[in-house]
């Protein structure tokens, strides 16, 4: 359990680098003994190191992030143009699914909501209202995401004076290496150490049984008061030393290796402004175009699919040739059963793993450093905060877990032994109960403040193959000239802007052009 202490904290202690590590510390470098690093210069006792070896590499492919990835860097107050530049980045808008209800389906899952509401209705109700009258205009036209991205365009909203212009919402494609690279500069200005060395020896306290040091294999010891375990799926801390356990997906996500390859754009074409998720025989494959290079990878289920045929599938499928050596990972979907055990929090990796089919690895990094923030008092850990954080952190990764297994089950696919078994196999109630709602009547829940909207939930649904049976009563009350009016005004709109924008290559060398190699 880990009991309550008054033990002030005036020592973090990060283990691992790579993109949780450094996330982690630019963030808790705001707290840092180091004048500069909070407003005003106020000065805090705590000290913040990180330790890393160089030897140890990280994983390093996910590349793909969603909106609330903005709002990390910016309340780092990093700037943005500097920050795209540094890692070569792009724009993305969302996620092309292809291959995944059927084979030759495409649609896209965008970050934007499709239209606005009216009268308190949401707007894929009146769609489907007014699609049952006849208008045959799909659902993806009163989206700006999805149509910006179709055309290859990209602008910020906040580029253009216009009143009218509804907010573009966007994250980014990053090299997460370089990104790694650009908060360990971030954190070490604001003053947090960084100490090279592997970890022998975990020593406990007696009493406690909290986490009291790490003995480095050169002998050095460092001591801590908390320790925020990010060395990936081996889980140091939170597994080898506390023995946390862990609690297996693998029976609703069943894919279980990885093999991750870069490579160039042979054809010379601009980045697109989304990311490609392309699915295959025995599990799906991944595009994330940069400025520089391409990121691909195909993930898979092993007991369907040897390691050389995945790579031949993903060879095959890229848009140039390799830029190095394949990259084999080995990986088990499901989470922590603990997330905060005693003076121990997990981030990243060590915390859990759910694939990377809609980009939530970093995201959920980002939510478990701002959740570790606001619960977090300097004058000791109480049991109150670490049962806050493993509870609502286990809400989350549930929620997501419920949506990356939509992909999977809703599917007419029965081309293979693996999507036969997606199709047909049991899923959570909690995602029974939302497919069954959105097939009745369109309806869809929201629980617990997760992180997919309606749109999301309604454009996975849609796009493979779960229709609207009806939609909400209320649709019927508002009155057919307003809603017409409406519903042609958001298409026009859109339509106008995305003609008017610029294409994404265009603006990325206006606005973040990658240094010269």
């Amino acid at each position: 359990m880990g009991s309550d202490t008054g033990k002030a904290i005036e020592r973090i202690v990060i283990v691992g680098g790579g993109t949780a590590g450094w996330m982690a510390a630019a963030a808790l470098s705001r707290i840092s003994g180091k004048e500069g690093a909070g407003k005003g210069g106020r000065k805090s006792p705590v000290a913040i190191e990180l330790v890393e070896s160089e030897a140890i590499g990280t994983v390093g492919v996910g590349e793909a992030t969603i909106p609330p990835f903005v709002d990390f860097n910016t309340l780092l107050d990093i700037d943005e143009r500097e920050m795209l530049s540094a890692v070569q980045g792009t724009f993305k808008l969302g996620i092309q699914f292809v291959n995944w209800g059927n084979l030759g389906d495409s649609y896209i899952h965008p970050f934007g909501n499709y239209g606005y509401e009216v009268d308190g209705v949401s707007f894929h109700h009146l769609w489907h209202r007014n699609r049952m009258r006849g208008d045959k205009r799909p659902i993806q036209v009163f989206n700006l995401e999805t149509m910006a991205a179709h055309f290859g365009k990209f602008a910020r909203t906040e580029d253009y004076k216009r009143d009218d212009m509804p907010p573009m919402n966007y994250a980014y494609h990053i090299d997460a290496g370089a990104y790694a690279r650009f908060l360990r500069a971030y954190a070490e200005k604001r003053g947090v150490t960084r100490r090279e060395g592997r970890v022998a020896e975990v020593r406990r306290d007696g009493e406690s049984g909290d986490v009291a040091a790490l003995v480095l294999e050169d002998g050095s010891t460092i001591a801590g008061d908390l320790f925020v375990d990010c060395s990936g799926f081996r889980g140091l801390l939170i597994e080898q030393a506390l023995e946390t356990g862990y609690e297996e997906w693998t029976h609703w996500l069943p894919c279980d290796r990885a093999v991750a390859l870069p490579c160039k754009r042979d054809d010379g074409s601009p980045p697109p402004p989304f990311t490609r998720a392309t699915a295959h025989r025995a599990g799906w494959q991944w595009q994330v175009p940069l400025q520089h290079r391409n990121g691909n990878g195909h993930v898979y289920a092993s007991a369907h699919m040897e390691d050389a045929e995945a790579h031949d599938i993903l060879v095959a499928n890229m848009a140039g040739k390799p830029t190095a050596d394949p990259n084999f990972l080995r990986f088990v979907t499901g989470r922590r059963r603990k997330f905060w055990n005693h003076n121990v929090v997990a981030l990243g990796l060590a915390a859990g793993f759910m694939e990377p089919l809609e980009s939530t690895s970093i995201h959920l990094i980002n939510t478990g450093i701002n959740k570790l923030v606001a619960l977090l008092s300097l004058d000791g850990i109480t049991e109150t905060q670490r049962s806050a954080f493993n509870r609502l952190t286990n809400k989350e990764y549930e929620r997501i877990r419920d949506f990356l297994i939509l992909h999977y089950h809703a599917t007419a696919r029965d081309d293979s032994e693996f999507w036969n078994y997606c199709r047909t196999m049991s899923v959570p109630d909690s995602l029974t109960e939302k497919m069954e709602l959105f097939r009745a009547n369109g309806q869809i829940f929201r629980e617990d403040d997760e992180l997919f909207t309606e749109t999301s939930w309604a454009a996975v649904m849609m796009g493979q193959g779960i229709a609207m049976g009806g939609h909400n009563v209320m649709a019927h009350g508002i009155a057919d000239q307003g809603v017409a009016k409406e519903v042609d005004g958001i298409e026009q709109s859109i339509r106008f802007l995305v003609e008017h924008m610029p294409g994404h290559g265009e603006y990325l060398q206006r606005y973040c052009p990658a240094p010269p190699a």
